[in-house]
């Protein structure tokens, strides 16, 4: 009996099409955004204020991977960025570009220390927050400005722990302890802490917010007792910071070069100081605008040909 061939299947010549336009386009894209790399000027602009930003979370280090930054201001990359603007016979002024809820104690500590070991002039511009540690930073500068409501202050020290002791009891599941020193394991999750170790971790915690009271204090040259009055973890917007002397100035980067020009006498010419990326992150950035430019011209297009009548 003779077999029948079935008969075979049409691709659709509009799949091959799309198909087709996405490999070129993606390929486009990739070559755009190298290209952009390779011809792009890998020297810092020319310029006699630098801009550093303290923005993201502060961490002593940062997490990024290749293709993408962490979000996390790193103290080791800021204070080389300071020191580097200060040993720049060109630099005359600093302008910290903040916009971080604070973070690590240390790492706000060596930022803060970093810059008030500046010989010249340095101006903290506080954008949306600029709160707790870096606030802390912000402090040392020799002149602060923020917008009315930038949120400022949260002068604190936050601790907290997990604790699923009771949970681990319920399933009965144990935890068999084994340690040289009474509170090596202080703060584990698998026991509840005892009163003594409550207070003895609370203790820590009042004598880092002692170190932060009186550093701010020092910083803004206002009394111990006046800035330990302010310091109870409560944010302030920008029109009560300036009332309470954590900040001088309300306004941004316009007043802060305003400030510069008429205080300092400085012919204001910003350049920005950019954390180095590598290339990888490079690439996924330039790639990124590229795509973002290609979209907006075929939305263009798209919006062109709508034959609508009504518009906004």
């Amino acid at each position: 009996m003779p077999i029948l061939k079935q008969p075979e299947q049409q691709r659709s010549p509009w799949l091959v099409i799309i198909l087709v336009i996405f490999l070129l386009t993606s390929f486009s894209i990739f070559v755009l955004g190298f290209v952009t790399i390779l011809f792009a000027s890998g020297s810092t602009a020319a310029g006699n204020v630098a801009v550093i930003p303290i923005k993201g979370v502060i961490m002593i280090d940062d997490d990024s991977s290749l293709f993408s930054s962490s979000g996390i201001a790193s103290s080791t990359k800021i204070v080389k960025q300071i020191e580097d603007a200060e040993k720049d016979p060109s630099i005359q002024a600093i302008v910290l570009d903040i916009n971080s809820p604070g973070g690590s104690p240390v790492a706000s500590a060596e930022i803060a220390r970093a810059i008030k070991e500046v010989n010249k002039t340095t101006v903290a511009v506080i954008r949306e927050v600029g709160a707790s540690g870096a606030y802390w930073a912000a402090s040392a500068a020799d002149h602060i400005i923020a917008n009315e409501v930038s949120v400022t202050g949260s002068i604190g020290v936050l601790g907290s722990y997990v604790e699923y002791g009771g949970l681990m009891e319920r399933y009965n599941v144990s935890y068999q302890r084994f340690v040289a020193g009474d509170y090596k394991d202080m703060g584990t999750p698998y026991q509840e802490m005892s009163e003594e170790e409550k207070q003895l971790y609370q203790s820590e915690l009042d004598k880092m917010h002692d170190i932060f009271i009186r550093s701010v204090a020092e910083n803004r040259g206002m009394s111990y007792d006046a800035i330990k009055e302010l310091a109870t973890g409560q944010i302030y917007l920008g029109v009560d910071a300036i009332q309470n002397g954590l900040i001088d100035q309300l306004g941004g980067k316009k007043e802060a070069y305003a400030y510069l020009e008429s205080n300092k006498g400085i012919t204001v010419e910003p350049v920005e100081y950019e954390t180095e990326k590598s290339f990888l992150q490079q690439l996924a950035s330039a790639m990124d605008q590229t795509a973002f430019r290609v979209g907006t011209g075929i939305g263009a297009v798209l919006v062109k040909s709508d034959n609508a009548g009504i518009r906004t």
